[in-house]
């Protein structure tokens, strides 16, 4: 998911992209896609929005990053939800990893946690994180399974993003209320019909929420590269 405008990195985003800004020098998104062709993945559908073109004028068809890449435009911001479906829409088969383009996972998390959810068995998946931002949805997690999105302060863990969701939460994503249409609300569904949500448990993740995390996330590789 590369659709939203980055409101919080203004003025940057006015410019470019949030996933085309760099950690450690690289652009989020080719650092994201290595990571999942580095997992196994073959196949990837890009849903853009936000400046379309340089994400996929960096992408094109996926082969600098060992992948065949897809891309859809999403033309307004409707919500996580509405980017699956198009990407469904567009020949994204269930099951479905779901990330969004602006995250850097810790090398190895993504393979790991797939690993895990495939040998589980279970309707859908959250990846969650200890602790956390503020800003950051909260997780109530028992016995390595999600009990309540959007928990309360006490929650331990954080949302990560990245969503594994099987074929009947695939499928539901098209009948969420909205807008926003948003993933949470149909695997918050499925929690109420008795399916079974893993928790994926994952190391720290980093993303750029401000115009000063540019600098925090890249000063060190700066410093390196002199």
């Amino acid at each position: 998911m590369a659709a939203g405008e980055g409101t919080r990195l203004r003025p940057l985003t006015e410019v470019w992209p949030k996933p085309l800004l760099p950690i450690d020098g690289r652009p989020v998104l080719a650092t994201l896609l290595r990571e999942l062709a580095a997992s196994g993945f073959e196949r990837v559908t890009l849903v853009t929005g936000h400046l379309a073109e340089q994400l996929e004028e960096l992408v094109r068809d996926g082969a600098p990053f060992g992948l065949a890449v897809e891309t859809v435009r999403q033309p307004e911001a409707l919500g996580s939800a509405e980017a699956v479906t198009r990407a469904i829409r567009a020949g994204a088969k269930p099951p479905l990893l779901v990330s969004a383009a602006d995250t850097v996972f810790t090398p190895g998390d993504v393979a790991r946690v797939l690993e895990t959810w495939e040998s589980a068995s279970t309707a859908g998946a959250v990846g969650v994180r200890r602790g956390g931002r503020p800003d950051q949805t909260r997780v109530r997690v028992e016995d390595g399974r999600v009990v309540e999105l959007d928990a309360g302060p006490d929650a331990e863990h954080t949302a990560a993003p990245l969503w594994f969701l099987g074929e009947e939460i695939s499928a539901a994503l098209a009948d969420v209320p909205g807008p926003p249409f948003e993933i949470a609300s149909a695997v918050q569904d499925a929690l109420a019909a008795g399916k079974e949500i893993l928790a994926l448990e994952m190391s720290p993740t980093r993303d750029l929420t401000r115009p000063a995390d540019v600098m925090r996330h890249n000063f060190p590789y700066l410093l390196r590269q002199g």
